[in-house]
């Protein structure tokens, strides 16, 4: 996993004056999980935003660079990234010796060596703002209850945000597993080997816990008990060479992090996460940042299928939204892509639709809880997002020809939702009333499925309309999908009734 931000290469990092300073202004290489095939994007979004270069890690779904410490705010405002965390130091070449108990005892005497001091000042500067924020959230919750308590609605629609938070919160703990192939997540407490089967359950925990105030090396206990900081390792190994488990070299590992800093393991209710990254001999260790994933940002009632953020907004940056741009969702589920898309390009016009009065509902509970969230900003004077929505037939849509700039939209995988008999007859339907409505030679269209042997038939009969530009390879859900980013043609778009 180890290719490592910009600047030297294996080394500590953050290093700079030392004093009260350094943990604002020493620079600090942080590590970012990203949607795999999207890493290109997130770079370009780190450059624009931040003004550092990125690099891509050998191991997809990763990237790396360097900020100041102060810039911490900025960088968890970015849009394509799921989690963050400090780098402590990369091995770029690390030699892993064949015995299982000689490896494991390279990685237990790998702790005294790690340069631990300034990256643990950024985690600290980072549960400062995690602080702030939290408090501004509880005041503006408990301003917006006192509004809630005239309304009869408001206790069901927090109960059903809550359900559906929990729901997707089981789904992500299957997600990482998937975007890598033969990889193993393992997380443990030093002293035992106890299996971590719900991550994201555990990196929830902290939200509410003690550890938004501790400092590393004199943690307040809940109860004040004892002055000691909660931790616990989580191990993410790739490759086939390695004679160890993930489990085993977390375990191991966390016994010599709790040896060295004297903290307390705890699996569920921690108050730092150490990362240890093993891809095949490249080894990152890094302290997490983030106690769930970014992602989780715009979606409070939730679908079979919802998509997540960061995956809608790398599909939005590839059509590369101007202002001005009519951008439509023909099939946009919970909306997760038209609310992205409001959010981060709002000089442009989101259009979202489906044909499933479910979705359609569920989306504009979306937005209704999103304009609230806007509302309890205290720096927010917006009294809107440029988001309309609405039930239609993907196949008829109530939209002029040529009117549209860009379309980006998930298709049926034919999986949870449709069947992948109906997309032979559904995709080349949407493509050719998606290119009725799309302005000829300007218009372009992201569109993502699974469903790739069908999806290539009906674009092949389609090719007088759109032209293939770019194809993503994509980890949905544990499914290797792709993202075709399309180029509308010239030629109009005929109304045709056989496709086949």
């Amino acid at each position: 996993m180890a290719e490592a931000g910009p600047g030297p290469g294996p080394g500590p990092v953050g290093e700079g004056p030392v004093g009260a300073a350094p943990s604002e202004e020493a620079a600090a290489v942080i590590g970012a999980t990203v949607p795999t095939g999207f890493e290109a994007t997130a770079a370009a979004e780190v450059q624009e935003k931040l003004g550092s270069a990125s690099r891509v890690s050998k191991d997809r779904g990763k990237i790396y660079f360097s900020v100041p410490a102060r810039c911490l705010p900025q960088v968890h405002r970015l849009r394509s990234v799921d989690n963050l965390f400090v780098v402590v130091r990369e091995f770029r070449d690390f030699h892993f010796r064949e015995a299982k108990e000689d490896a494991l005892k390279d990685l237990e005497d790998l702790v005294k060596e790690l340069p631990w001091t300034d990256p643990l000042k950024v985690w600290e500067l980072n549960n400062s703002l995690k602080k702030k924020k939290t408090k501004r959230k509880k005041h503006n919750q408990q301003s917006s209850a006192s509004k809630e308590k005239v309304k009869d609605d408001g206790e069901e629609e927090g109960t059903d945000q809550k359900d559906a938070s929990e729901q997707e919160d089981s789904v992500q703990a299957a997600e990482p597993a998937g975007d890598q192939g033969p990889e193993e997540t393992g997380g443990a407490e030093s002293q035992n080997g106890d299996d971590d089967n719900e991550q994201s359950e555990a990196k929830d925990e902290p939200c509410d816990g003690s550890g938004a105030e501790t400092k590393a090396g004199d943690g307040k206990e809940g109860e004040g008990d004892a002055k000691v900081l909660k931790f616990r390792v989580t191990c993410n190994r790739a490759g086939d060479k390695h004679s160890f488990t993930s489990n085993e070299a977390a375990r191991d590992f966390g016994g010599a992090v709790q040896e060295h800093f004297q903290w307390k393991a705890d699996m569920t209710n921690f108050d730092v996460e150490v990362l240890l990254n093993i891809h095949n001999n490249e080894v990152v260790v890094g302290i997490a940042l983030t106690e769930e994933s970014l992602h989780r940002r715009n979606i409070t009632h939730f679908g079979p299928t919802t998509l997540r953020s960061t995956l809608a907004y790398g599909m939005l940056r590839l059509c590369d939204p101007q202002p001005t741009d009519i951008i439509v969702d023909p099939m946009c589920g919970t909306g997760a892509i038209p609310i992205e898309g409001a959010m981060e390009w709002p000089s442009c016009y989101h259009i979202a639709g489906d044909n499933n009065p479910q979705a359609v509902k569920r989306a504009a509970n979306n937005i209704c809880s999103l304009l609230k969230k806007n509302e309890n900003k205290e720096s927010s004077t917006s009294l809107g997002i440029p988001l309309d929505i609405i039930q239609w037939d993907i196949c008829n849509l109530p939209l002029r020809t040529g009117s549209v700039d860009v379309i980006v939209t998930d298709m049926p995988f034919g999986k949870r939702i449709g069947s992948k008999k109906k997309n032979w007859d559904l995709y080349p339907a949407c493509l050719m009333e998606m290119g009725r409505i799309c302005t000829p030679g300007t218009g372009r269209a992201a569109l993502l499925t699974q469903d790739k042997k069908c999806f290539a038939k009906a674009l092949s009969r389609m090719g007088h309309i759109w032209r293939k530009s770019q194809t993503v390879w994509v980890n949905v859900g544990g499914l290797h999908a792709a993202v075709y980013l399309l180029k509308r043609t010239w030629e109009r778009a005929e109304e045709k009734r056989s496709f086949w």
